[in-house]
């Protein structure tokens, strides 16, 4: 347990961190890489690249310096976190490595400010914030590794089939080399694929979001081509054009917080471009286990072209008893392409066709969910009636 004087120490940093946290977190994985770069296996470079990563951990950094004699408050953001890190299979001894260099950051950015006792106190705290996240993380490997078909770290998949859903989306179907069908897994988590591509010193990894009914004997996850950064998405263009069926890839048991939960209420599920992806295996759920339920179904593309799954998804809202199913298309590239909305799904089309009983899942690009769940709240939304998940580090929605 932490003293006070400790939780004073950490407490009263906090404004602090908040200033510098992208600056320390930017250093802490500039230093860390250098020391261990065996570690480059576990990380995303693109979420390197763009930020994401470091201002995720900053984020983190100083939420447990604000909350850290209640991190309790914290519980459903480190289980969150923790489902990622057992995905990538972080592991106990990883932790000692990321307090060292962590606490070299802060020293690093902040210099003669950082005093030993400020430095000693973080040091504890550290321990403690890790041992929450060891302890959690310890129940999710024994999970996965004692479900029907489960087990703990990576293990090798066959590409079975591989099929262009449409201009930027492509699906493959993953099937066990040992055989064994796959895990139950809940509607709308992922799993994480890595895999080695030439001319890349390490391993890659990526998470991506299992796009089909659970139940099957394999996994389908469906990529999208990421080309409209730089850099261009490495993993997502190599499995687009060198990934063939037959070939071997590494892959962990499914993982995630964002699913679809049975209730009793209405459900919307919102999705823009490749968000799409959990919410079919959300879907296919309702087809198949709650056809009596009132379901909306929403997805955003920017054209026809680039929409994936149209006539899956029209095919399950059919064997709904209640169901809809609408189409927006950020611009037509003619006439004969049919859609519910031309532009952004707004506020009154919301109000329109969402019961406002309903839950609501929201997926998409980051200003897509931060557009559709400013609308949902303003219409009176509940913050436990609306679910979004991000693909890569949680950032904040506010603007």
């Amino acid at each position: 347990m932490l003293s006070q004087k400790t939780i004073d120490i950490v407490k009263s940093t906090a404004p602090i961190l908040e200033t510098h946290g992208v600056e320390i977190t930017t250093y802490f994985y500039k230093t860390l890489f250098e020391a261990h770069p065996e570690l480059l296996n576990v990380f995303n470079h693109a979420n390197q690249s763009q930020g994401r990563q470091q201002t995720a951990l900053a984020n983190t950094v100083y939420a447990a310096a604000m909350y850290i004699d209640q991190l309790e408050v914290l519980l459903p953001t480190v289980k969150q976190i923790a489902q990622k890190h057992r995905s990538l299979t972080v592991k106990p001894e990883h932790y000692p490595i990321v307090g060292e260099y962590l606490l070299k950051a802060i020293k690093g950015v902040l210099g003669d400010a950082a005093t030993d006792e400020i430095i000693g106190a973080w040091g504890e705290a550290y321990g403690v914030i890790a041992q929450v996240f060891i302890d959690i993380e310890k129940e999710m490997y024994a999970e996965a590794a004692e479900k029907s078909g489960g087990w703990e770290d990576f293990k090798e998949f066959i590409v079975e089939k591989k099929v262009t859903e449409s201009s930027l989306i492509t699906s493959f179907y993953l099937k066990a080399k040992d055989g064994v069908p796959v895990p139950w897994y809940l509607p709308g988590q992922y799993i994480t694929i890595r895999l080695s591509i030439p001319g890349h010193q390490y391993l890659l990894n990526r998470q991506y979001s299992l796009s089909q009914t659970p139940g099957s004997d394999c996994f389908r996850i469906s990529v999208k081509r990421e080309a409209d950064y730089n850099p261009q998405g490495k993993v997502s263009n190599y499995l687009h054009d060198r990934l063939n069926v037959g070939d071997t890839i590494e892959v962990s048991p499914p993982a995630g917080d964002f699913y679809l939960e049975k209730e009793e209420q209405p459900v919307a599920l919102i999705s823009g471009g490749v968000g799409i992806t959990p919410m079919m295996a959300m879907l296919g759920s309702i087809a198949e286990n709650e056809p009596n339920r009132k379901t909306v179904f929403i997805h955003a593309a920017r054209n026809k072209d680039a929409h994936a799954f149209g006539k899956e998804a029209a095919a399950l809202v059919e064997k709904l008893n209640d169901g809809k199913m609408y189409i927006a298309y950020e611009a037509k590239k003619d006439e004969s392409e049919v859609c519910d909305i031309t532009g952004y799904v707004s506020q009154a089309f919301l109000q329109q066709v969402v019961d406002p009983n309903s839950v609501c899942y929201v997926c998409g690009p980051v200003p897509f969910m931060r557009a559709v769940v400013s609308h949902l709240t303003a219409l009176g939304f509940s913050e436990n009636n609306v679910k979004y998940e991000f693909f890569g580090p949680a950032l904040a929605l506010e603007a």
